[in-house]
């Protein structure tokens, strides 16, 4: 999220920044926009003192007997307090378009990011050769699980269609001592906090690290049973029962149910009288104290609707960057630093037709998430370190990697600057991503409000930074790739013997 303050200082800029990610100058709509805001406030605040300046001419009108001015005075209130709903509407109208045209940019990158138009403008930061002798073919991932009768696409598919895979017996093993492996790396040697967090998150935690609105399409939505009840609520009939069914239970008038029946439609009122019973009782679970007014019924109705759907992360950095949403941390709690291993979950609406056979792309993987949290001035120190971070799993495993400094292009949509760690793999005789480490400034911060106290004692936003350390499946893929055996076999890397029981070898054969 931008800060329009920021825009309108220096327009030029801002839209210099937008040209080097591609995109056509936005500073003079956005301008436009909060000019429209503000002449919306403006209209709000000259209703309220003209209102306000009225009341005393009211009261000197009276004092002065002037019955005749004060009942004109009045009639003035009563136009002005009538005109109070359009204006709170046009100012809600105008807050919205620019909060929606903001949230739909992309992060501004940082100076030192190389112009691109996509991959192939990718820079090379640095790289790493492993100790081992480098393959420089072999099978891939896929044909050796499967020889194995380990990886089974098969079965995944007639469970959940395509791009799943069912691991069984020493590849699910190894793909679960990776992730605990990772785990312990980054809570015992690098600082990182461990963290279990929910896999499934509400839109205000997708909004805050910007996977929406822009790319809803690229994720995976629940809905809990009483969903599509919710959704029937928005029908004004339905709206009006409930609140009828809830003022008449509080008074106990047991005839409105035969007189309903006998002046409308039996089957509609029925149906209403089932909806609002069903409503009583989902407050009731709730923990939903007595209704009061149509406003709160009509809030609460808001309020269990937007319960009642939820995302499955396509990353942790959901969950672990919102910990700090709508929080003032203390400068001194800085840098946090969090790391999970879950699920995460990902269409890849746009991915059709690539990497469909194997592992490499998956609706459903594990990964291990680090996050920071830290002030602007730290924060380009920490995406160095985050870096390294993920760099070391792979020095652990002694697999060939090199670091690549995304460019304008290619960068992600929050991130102002981004590494991403390519892995090995010989059987595609290519380098293939493992991790990417991303600082985003505070432009995930604004859209979470999430900030911190300086010492000057003022809130400012916090920098937040993300990046895989680094993606199991992957992972696992590069450990089978890069440590085959002629005969399929697989050997296991010498760090993740104790996760496995002493076992440093899988076989090839069934």
């Amino acid at each position: 999220m931008h800060d329009i303050r920021a825009i309108r200082e220096n327009p030029d800029a801002f839209d210099s920044d937008l040209a080097r990610r591609g995109l056509a100058p936005l500073s003079a709509a956005l301008i436009a926009l909060d000019e429209a805001r503000k002449a919306s406030v403006s209209a709000a605040q000259a209703n309220q003192e003209r209102r306000n300046a009225l009341a005393k001419e009211i009261g000197g009108a009276k004092k002065a007997k002037d019955e005749d001015r004060a009942a004109a005075l009045m009639a003035e209130v009563a136009a002005l307090k009538g005109a109070e709903p359009e204006l709170k509407a046009a100012q809600d109208a105008a807050d919205k378009a620019l909060a929606d045209k903001l949230a739909a940019i992309p992060n501004r990158p940082k100076p030192d990011v190389p112009e691109g138009a996509d991959e192939h403008g990718n820079v090379l930061y640095r790289s790493h050769a492993a100790t081992r002798e480098r393959l420089t073919e072999g099978r891939e991932h896929f044909e050796l699980g499967e020889a194995a009768g380990l990886m089974d696409f098969e079965a995944a598919a007639k469970l959940s269609g395509a791009r799943f895979v069912v691991l069984k017996g020493q590849l699910a093993r190894l793909e679960r001592a990776l992730g605990q492996f990772m785990l312990d790396l980054h809570t015992q040697e690098h600082g990182y906090l461990e963290v279990a967090p929910p896999v499934l998150v509400r839109d205000a935690a997708m909004f805050g690290t910007a996977q929406l609105p822009k790319f809803e399409d690229d994720q995976f939505s629940v809905r809990t049973g009483n969903k599509d009840f919710l959704d029937d609520l928005a029908g004004e009939e339905a709206m009006a029962a409930i609140k009828q069914l809830i003022r008449l239970e509080s008074e106990s008038n047991n005839d409105y149910y035969s007189d309903q029946l006998n002046k409308n439609d039996p089957n509609k009122i029925i149906n209403w009288m089932r909806k609002a019973s069903v409503f009583a009782e989902i407050f009731r679970n709730s923990g939903a104290e007595k209704l009061t007014s149509d406003e709160e019924l009509e809030k609460r109705v808001a309020e269990l609707k937007n319960n009642s759907g939820l995302w499955l992360i396509p990353t942790a950095e959901v969950p672990l960057t919102n910990l700090v949403r709508e929080s003032i941390l203390r400068e001194e709690e800085l840098p946090l630093r969090f790391t999970a291993l879950t699920p995460c979950f990902r269409a890849e609406a746009g991915s059709a037709g690539r990497d469909t056979r194997g592992m490499l792309r998956q609706h459903q993987f594990n990964k291990v998430e680090l996050v920071s949290i830290t002030t602007p001035e730290e924060s380009a120190t920490e995406h160095e370190r985050m870096l390294t971070c993920a760099e070391a799993v792979l020095k652990k495993l002694d697999l060939p990697y090199r670091v690549m400094t995304l460019c304008t292009g290619d960068m992600g949509f929050a991130a102002q600057k981004t590494y991403d760690i390519e892995v090995w793999v010989p059987g595609q005789r290519t380098h293939r991503e493992i991790s990417s480490c991303s600082v985003c400034g505070d432009f995930q911060a604004r859209r979470m409000n999430a900030r911190y106290r300086g010492k000057d004692g003022k809130p400012a936003y916090v920098h937040t930074l993300n990046g895989s350390g680094v993606a199991v499946g992957r992972a696992l893929i590069a450990v089978m790739e890069n440590y085959q055996n002629p005969d399929g076999s697989i050997t296991i890397p010498s760090v993740l013997h104790p996760y496995m029981g002493g076992l440093n070898r899988i076989e090839g054969t069934r």
